[in-house]
């Protein structure tokens, strides 16, 4: 079976930046989009960025477009979530999802999700 496990959430004032993790294992991951999303209290999962099998072409929420980056290591087998510029709006539990669909992926459709990480930003 194939396990995402995020790392990398936390505290951080408005304006800074945290860099979010997603290591996977158990499967060739490089095959798979990837992406992710957020859940905020009483809202609902919601999709924040994926990145294609080979780092290319990558998409956004407009929420976070020109704020956020994803990137990923495939040999590592690790996407990455650049977060700059945050606000208190952007407090969430932040998970990552892989799918060998873009589609699904986007979609929050995917077949494999991590346990999610918090990040909390204070005004």
């Amino acid at each position: 079976q194939g396990q995402l496990v995020e790392s990398g959430g936390g505290l951080v004032q408005a304006g800074g930046s945290l860099r979010l993790s997603c290591t996977a294992s158990g499967r060739t991951f490089s095959i798979y989009a990837m992406g992710w999303f957020r859940q905020a209290p009483g809202k609902e999962r919601e999709f924040v960025a994926v990145i294609s099998r080979s780092g290319v072409p990558t998409n956004y929420a407009d929420s976070v477009r020109g704020r956020f980056t994803i990137s990923r290591d495939n040999a590592k087998n690790t996407v990455y979530l650049q977060m700059n510029s945050l606000k208190p709006g952007d407090t969430a539990v932040y998970y990552c999802a892989a799918d060998v669909r873009r589609s699904a992926v986007v979609a929050g459709t995917c077949d494999y999700w991590g346990q999610g990480t918090q990040v909390t930003v204070s005004s």
